[in-house]
């Protein structure tokens, strides 16, 4: 919701490096954590200057050592912005509908992932985060799913009817 004015406003790493700390934090106020976001995303946005000039790197290797920066949102970025396929990125809707469906039995993100790469096949990754992310926040909604939406409700314990 706030990256839209924020990428208006800065424009390149170097601006963002550039932001003033105070400033920030009320820009981005509304996504909450807001003062523990401002050190990541501007210490990242320095890291990319000092270490990349600037640009993002395209691995895993070199995102995840970036400030803010683990396996979920280096996934995301890979995936996203490079078309690389380096793992699934397990956020809380992958980790609760992964688990409902049976294709996890962990809680730890990691260990979800490796079970999820192991199950789909490595070119669809990507998408597949997709989905599962769109499916948690639009059909099976923690709380109140709707059933009768469900494509998937036939393969689901927690559907009514299911086998």
């Amino acid at each position: 919701m706030v990256t839209k004015e924020l990428f208006k406003k800065y424009k390149t790493a170097k601006a963002f490096a550039n932001a003033k700390p105070e400033e920030f934090e009320q820009e981005i106020r509304s996504t909450g954590f807001f003062r523990n976001k401002t050190k990541s995303v501007l210490g990242m946005a320095n890291a990319l200057v000092d270490r990349h000039n600037g640009k993002v790197p395209d691995t895993m290797d070199e995102l995840t050592p970036l400030p803010g920066v683990g396996r979920k949102t280096a996934n995301v970025v890979l995936g996203n912005a490079f078309n690389k396929n380096e793992g699934v990125v397990v956020d809380t809707h992958v980790t609760r509908l992964s688990g409902l469906l049976g294709l996890t039995k962990h809680t730890d993100p990691v260990k979800i992932e490796q079970d999820l790469m192991k199950l789909v096949p490595q070119e669809d990754w990507t998408v597949f985060s997709h989905l599962l992310i769109l499916h948690g926040r639009s059909v099976c909604i923690a709380n109140r799913p709707k059933h009768e939406e469900c494509v998937v409700c036939d393969l689901c314990p927690a559907c009514p009817g299911s086998a």
